[in-house]
């Protein structure tokens, strides 16, 4: 089974780039969408209605504040929009879809703009709601997937120059220790570092720049029991829909 994450940057954007080209050719199982930055209402049908999946989408009351999409070849059983909290909900930052054995969920993390305190401050209660989410998540008798852009690079090896980016928000130490907590004492894994180690694996960095100047911030957060099925990982530079790149991973349900 295939599942990709993508920050379209703009789901208009990223389907004049080719992305709704790429998706009904792609034999892709799910892709989850951040930052669609569009209303459901007014989100065309030749991306609405893209041959071979069932879509939906949360969209946030400001569509510039973001929002999340899932496309699955599979109807889920069930889809839930927001975690309860303002913060979330208005922005349109989760969206789950349950299947039989487990749930896929497309996650967007506030973004910091020039290092703004304020902004970051609101990043900072973001995860610590979200944080207390995750725990509740690990007493469920379900397997997880959150997968999304978290705007934060854990390691070193997750970005460029990272000598240069330790007071930058993304690499801040608070938000470094975030993800060890989440990868160490919750019992989270990092789904594309599990089998995939090597350097300059880079899901962001803009289109004016080389890769070596860009930062690994999404990821597929999976729950434990999932760790045995996950055989391989990628991130693919085409099509280049976005500033993000496509992170796809592939499990063995089978």
């Amino acid at each position: 089974m295939k599942i990709v994450s993508i920050n379209v940057n703009g789901l208009i954007n990223a389907a004049d780039r080719g992305f709704a080209h790429w998706l009904e050719h792609s034999g892709v199982d799910v892709v989850c969408v951040q930052d669609i930055r569009i209303r459901e209402r007014d989100i065309p049908d030749s991306l609405m209605e893209v041959p071979g999946y069932n879509a939906f989408f949360f969209d946030a009351d400001d569509p510039k504040m973001g929002g999340v999409g899932i496309y699955a070849k599979e109807m889920p059983k069930a889809v839930i929009r927001g975690l309860g909290f303002p913060q979330c909900d208005m922005e349109g930052r989760f969206l789950q879809a349950d299947f039989e054995k487990f749930s896929i969920c497309s996650v967007l993390f506030p973004r910091v703009t020039a290092d703004d305190e304020d902004e970051q401050d609101l990043k900072f209660t973001f995860m610590e709601s979200f944080l207390n989410h995750l725990k509740k998540t690990r007493r469920k008798r379900r397997e997880f997937i959150f997968a999304g852009t978290y705007h934060i690079a854990h390691r070193t090896i997750d970005l460029g120059n990272w000598q240069e980016y330790q007071r930058s928000s993304g690499f801040l130490p608070e938000e470094r220790a975030w993800m060890d907590q989440v990868f160490g004492p919750m019992g989270y894994v990092d789904a594309f570092r599990l089998v995939n180690r090597k350097e300059k694996q880079h899901t962001w960095w803009p289109y004016d720049e080389a890769q070596r100047n860009g930062l690994r911030i999404d990821y597929q957060i999976i729950t434990p029991n999932l760790a045995d099925y996950v055989f391989d990982a990628r991130i693919l530079t085409e099509p280049r829909v976005s500033p993000h790149c496509l992170l796809e991973v592939d499990y063995d349900f089978d």
